[in-house]
């Protein structure tokens, strides 16, 4: 799968704010991704968060 900083993820269940949209802060090994609706941050091993993926929402920034 390939994410990018700054990539819009769509999640498969919505966080507890009732958003289910992320932003990527930080890639590797671990991500760490910020919930658009309330601004928490969680860290997530790279194959958890592949799993919960629905669909990815490239960054207009990053295209450009």
């Amino acid at each position: 799968m390939d994410i990018k900083l700054g990539d819009i993820l769509q999640t498969k269940k919505n966080h507890p704010c009732g958003s289910n949209q992320w932003e990527v802060l930080r890639t590797g090994i671990d991500f760490r991704i910020k919930c658009l609706g309330c601004g928490h941050v969680v860290m997530l091993p790279r194959t958890k968060l592949e799993k919960s993926i629905k669909k990815i929402i490239t960054d207009e920034k990053t295209t450009s």
